[in-house]
């Protein structure tokens, strides 16, 4: 079986940071979809990465892995949440690297996704997550949105690319 990644959009956080990185008008065409990124916030601390799709924020639920270098923990809820991202008082110039899948993101059926993510921080503290996530609705993903929380900027340089997969 043949895989094939098509670029659909990239986005690159400029100078005055971003409050969110949006993919629009997502074409139905593929197989699944992939989001590949690189995040940083403009706040101190670890912060949240928040998902959306086609404009909701209801009907998530997932359940993931976090390990921070000395602890591991497991959680499982009604939200959104996408990892985390390393902030100012974080080692300049880390990033968390994530990378985020829909398979069969056009279909009628609920939509699962999962997440593979690492948050740098060369001093300290590293995070890891695993998760594994479902949007409670039938249409097709036509948007996705990523939003730093609570209400957090994201830092120049951020970046996201939307791929989508076929296979043959």
């Amino acid at each position: 079986m043949a895989t094939t990644f098509t670029k659909i959009a990239s986005v690159s956080v400029g100078l005055l940071g971003a409050s969110s990185i949006d993919f629009t008008s997502i074409p139905s065409t593929y197989t699944d979809l992939v989001v590949k990124m690189s995040m940083r916030t403009t706040t101190a601390g670890f912060r949240d990465l928040r998902l959306s799709l086609n404009g909701s924020t209801a009907s998530f639920t997932n359940v993931y892995l976090e390990a921070n270098g000395s602890t591991a923990y497991s959680n499982t809820g009604a939200i959104r949440y996408l990892g985390t991202m390393p902030g100012t008082n974080v080692t300049a110039s880390t990033f968390t690297n994530s990378e985020l899948y829909f398979p069969n993101y056009a279909s009628s059926n609920f939509k699962s996704y999962s997440l593979d993510a690492t948050g740098e921080n060369n001093a300290t503290t590293n995070y890891q997550d695993l998760l594994a996530g479902l949007w409670s609705s039938t249409a097709a993903i036509t948007s996705i949105q990523l939003t730093p929380e609570p209400t957090n900027t994201l830092a120049q340089y951020s970046t996201a690319t939307l791929y989508g997969i076929n296979k043959s």
